[in-house]
C-alpha cells in the first residue's frame, strides 16, 4: 500500500488517499483501477480501504481509497462537513490523479462505495463518464436520510435550526458538532438504541473492530444539504 496526497484543483486543499496495489503488482503493466468511497462519517482506513480496498487488490485491481474533503487526512475547513456536492466532485479529482499513474489503465476505472459512499458512487457515475463500472454496497440515499432521519422527519425545522446556527457562528459562536452514534454498544443498549442499523454501526465504528483515527461519525449542524 502507498499513501499519497494530491491537490484538489478546485479548492485550496489536498486529498489524502491510500493506493492498494495487487499482490502480483507489475509497475510495467497497466491494471484496472477502482476508486473506493468511504461511508458517511468514516475514513479511508475503515471499510473502503481495510475491507474492500485490500480484498479487491488481492483480485488484481489497483484500489484508491481516499478521505473525503473536510475529513480525516484530507483538507478543508471547517472539519466534519459531509457536503454531497463536494463528495461527488472528490470522486472526479481522485480519477484525475488515477489517470496520471503509469500503472493504471485509464479505460478501465470503476468506483465502489459503501453505505453513504454508495450513494455518492451512483451519483458520480451519472456524469463522470470515465467510470466504466459502479457498485454500491448497501448504498444510502443521503438526501432522503438528511431530510427524514437526520432531521427527525422535520426538514423545515432542521433547516431553520441550521440557519440559526450559521448566524450564531458568524457572530463568533463555536461550531455545533453532532455525534451520529452512541459511544459504545453498551451505551446504545442503555439508551434503547438497538435498531439494527444503528446498533451494528456502533458495534463496528465504536469498537476495536473498526475504530480508526478520523472515523469521526459526526457532523456539524451548519452542514448544507
Amino acid at each position: 500500500m502507498e499513501s499519497v496526497t494530491f491537490q484538489n484543483p478546485d479548492m485550496a486543499w489536498h486529498i489524502a488517499a491510500d493506493i492498494h496495489l495487487p499482490s502480483a503488482f507489475d509497475a510495467g503493466k497497466r491494471s484496472p483501477a477502482i476508486v473506493s468511497i468511504h461511508p458517511f462519517g468514516s475514513c479511508k482506513e475503515q471499510t473502503s480501504g481495510s475491507v474492500y480496498g485490500k480484498g479487491l487488490a488481492a483480485q488484481g485491481y489497483v484500489v484508491i481509497a481516499f478521505d473525503a474533503s473536510y475529513q480525516r487526512a484530507s483538507g478543508g475547513s471547517p472539519r466534519w462537513i459531509d457536503s454531497p456536492s463536494q463528495r461527488v466532485e472528490d470522486v472526479s479529482h481522485v480519477i484525475d490523479h488515477a489517470v496520471t499513474l503509469p500503472f493504471v489503465d485509464a479505460d478501465r476505472i470503476g468506483v465502489i462505495g459503501v453505505c453513504g459512499g454508495g450513494g455518492y458512487a451512483l451519483n458520480a457515475a451519472l456524469t463522470e463518464k470515465r467510470i466504466k463500472a459502479v457498485v454500491g454496497i448497501n448504498p444510502v440515499n443521503l438526501g432522503r436520510l438528511f431530510r427524514e432521519g437526520f432531521s427527525g422527519f422535520d426538514p423545515v425545522g432542521a433547516l431553520t435550526a441550521m440557519a440559526a446556527q450559521r448566524s450564531a457562528e458568524a457572530r463568533g459562536a463555536a461550531l455545533q458538532v453532532n455525534e451520529l452514534l452512541p459511544a459504545s454498544p453498551e451505551a446504545a443498549r442503555e439508551a434503547g438504541m438497538t435498531e439494527r442499523d444503528v446498533f451494528e454501526a456502533t458495534d463496528y465504528y465504536k469498537t476495536s473492530r473498526g475504530q480508526a483515527t478520523g472515523g469521526a461519525t459526526r457532523r456539524v449542524t451548519r452542514e448544507s444539504w
